[in-house]
């Protein structure tokens, strides 16, 4: 019997085919023969563009039907997270976008030069590169050359499977199986499964009046940042550096209010698996005291990219106590190896 595949919105779907680095082209040749392609697309309007040879397979299937396809895996659930014998349960956890139509060719050179420099943007986001026009010198003849083609995006079908056939007390198991695994993107899992199905949030990611994340997202940036605003320790440090950081970091953490939906804590690590780093701790003003900074540094500590390392470190001006209280010792009460030990700092960087 199918198993039921949640069906996602089209806008949804759009999203994933937009971000994904490879989408598959699939369609048909002259003789008929099936075509499976792997395309660099990106989105233009209503378009979901590719370039390509003037001359080849994607040339004859100009006004042909084809499907462009994408997936994003989710995690994968080994059986023994349900049944401790039964290799029934093994899955994989994933959503999948696709689009039908028929291909069509992009005749008009600045829209060429349009889809091209947004290609550029997507996989050359740094730039370093004069931006392509189709009456730049540069760029005409190989705008001109290049062929640009793709589908609109009218036929979009989104689809997520993550475990809507089991009961939720099952769910609930593998979202909490999930984070004692600790695998490389199981944080990351759990994040997207509580997101999606608020619902199944396990007692660890819940306190009194908050509800914790053990990753973020790209659009919460701007908020960490107003949040990290009166750091003193981020005094001079361009918001794009700190963002940058974020994103870089093995382990991030967050509260928000659970009333009003408002961030009220963050904290980040990062860690080679022996020793990690914590930076970054921040609580609202008008919540400090109240318990936020411990539940979020709990939950950073138990993070899986956290709970292996031998030792977590930090530097503190003013929280000394606070940190004693989760079990942080000074350096100087830390019993030393044979050889002395002496922190260093080389400075580098822009300044």
């Amino acid at each position: 019997m199918r198993k039921p595949i949640h069906q996602s919105s089209a806008e949804e779907g759009r999203a994933l085919l937009e971000r994904a680095p490879v989408v598959h082209l699939a369609t048909t040749g002259e003789d008929g023969h099936p075509i499976l392609r792997a395309v660099h697309g990106v989105v233009d309007g209503d378009l979901l563009a590719f370039h390509g040879a003037p001359v080849g397979e994607k040339t004859t299937g100009i006004g042909r039907r084809a499907v462009i396809a994408a997936h994003e895996v989710v995690a994968e659930i080994p059986s023994w997270f349900l049944d401790p014998e039964r290799a029934c349960p093994a899955t994989t956890y994933y959503v999948s976008a696709q689009v039908d139509g028929v291909i069509e060719e992009v005749r008009d050179p600045d829209a060429k030069a349009r889809i091209l420099q947004t290609m550029m943007r997507k996989f050359q986001p740094e730039g370093r590169h004069a931006p392509i026009r189709a009456d730049d010198p540069l760029y005409a003849k190989a705008v001109d050359g290049l062929l640009v083609a793709g589908i609109r995006l009218e036929n979009v079908v989104c689809k997520a499977k993550l475990g809507q056939n089991r009961r939720p007390e099952e769910r609930r198991r593998v979202i909490e199986q999930l984070w004692r695994r600790g695998a490389p993107g199981d944080a990351r899992a759990v994040h997207t499964l509580v997101r999606r199905f608020p619902e199944l949030t396990p007692s660890f990611l819940l306190r009194d009046g908050i509800r914790l994340a053990c990753a973020i997202d790209e659009t919460e940036l701007d908020e960490i940042g107003t949040l990290l605003d009166d750091a003193y320790w981020l005094v001079g440090v361009p918001r794009a550096m700190v963002f940058g950081a974020f994103l870089a970091s093995q382990a991030v953490v967050t509260a928000r209010d659970e009333r009003t939906g408002a961030l009220v804590a963050v904290a980040r690590a990062t860690s080679d698996g022996k020793v990690a780093w914590v930076y970054d701790v921040m609580v609202r003003a008008d919540l400090r005291g109240s318990g936020a900074g411990s539940a979020v540094m709990e939950l950073l500590l138990d993070h899986p990219a956290v709970r292996v390392a031998r030792h977590v470190r930090l530097t503190t001006r003013d929280a000394m106590a606070f940190y004693r209280r989760i079990g942080f010792l000074e350096l100087d009460e830390v019993p030393r190896h044979a050889s002395r030990l002496v922190d260093m700092v080389r400075a580098g960087g822009p300044t």
